[in-house]
């Protein structure tokens, strides 16, 4: 019986003395009892990996579900919020465009862009603007930035509209600074212009803003045409050309005016 005490006051000191470590309050401790945890942590951890594994692996095919239905409410979500730009996109264009009509003097018709000739991608588009809504052959077609081009076909609810730079545009400009007076056509040569019939002694300087004139049937004056970036022809000739850049980026155009009278 004796020979079994200590071995009992061991077993006793060994449950008893981490007890009075951890739980007894003293400064002089609080050293030892971060050293006993430390010591401990490290075989808990080794003890507890093969069963933290079994549980990931377990557990895998919940886990991943569940991934998977995460990760296709985040595409919705991406996709909500790509919508959500482009309206709000949509939104600010439509403001411009509104105040840009309220400053009119001209009545006009909103219109939306709904499709394009695939033969002729930067020539002509088509609105949804008709007959019915007052739209007829031959009438200006613009937006915030200047002139987009003119209604070349009508039928009762959608236009065709033949661009600036379509070879068969065609309206009467001046040079806002010099005056000087030429006919503003499109040209084969992408998203530019010709302004012809100028003055060889005409005073033009590159960087001219090119307006409509009062002399245009079917365009009222003052309106945005665009700027000179090369001025061609010899001084000795008659007349000389300038090549006109639309202040309308033509192929980024969705939203336009259509002035009626």
């Amino acid at each position: 019986m004796f020979r079994r005490t200590p071995k009992n006051l061991i077993y006793i000191s060994v449950l008893v003395v981490p007890f009075l470590v951890f739980f007894f309050r003293s400064d002089v401790l609080t050293p030892l009892k971060f050293t006993l945890v430390r010591a401990l942590n490290v075989p808990i951890e080794i003890i507890s990996f093969p069963f933290y594994e079994a549980k990931k692996i377990l557990f895998f095919h919940r886990t991943f579900n569940e991934y998977q239905r995460l990760r296709g409410e985040v595409n919705v979500l991406k996709a909500r919020l790509v919508g959500l730009d482009e309206l709000a996109a949509e939104n600010m264009r439509l403001e411009r465009l509104l105040t840009f009509k309220r400053s009119l003097v001209y009545s006009s018709v909103t219109a939306s862009v709904i499709g394009r000739d695939p033969s002729g991608w930067s020539s002509s588009m088509i609105i949804d603007r008709g007959r019915e809504d007052g739209v007829r052959q031959g009438m200006p077609v613009i937006n915030a930035l200047g002139v987009v081009g003119k209604i070349a076909e009508v039928s009762e609810g959608n236009s065709k509209v033949v661009l600036l730079t379509d070879p068969q545009f065609s309206v009467a400009a001046l040079i806002q600074g010099s005056r000087e007076i030429g006919l503003v056509t499109g040209s084969l040569q992408g998203e530019i212009c010709r302004m012809r019939f100028i003055s060889s002694d005409a005073r033009i300087s590159v960087g001219d803003k090119v307006i409509t004139s009062r002399l245009s049937t079917s365009f009222p004056e003052g309106l945005l045409i665009g700027e000179v970036v090369r001025i061609i022809g010899d001084p000795q000739e008659p007349s000389i050309e300038c090549i006109i850049k639309p202040f309308v980026v033509l192929s980024q155009v969705e939203e336009v005016l259509v002035i009626l009278q």
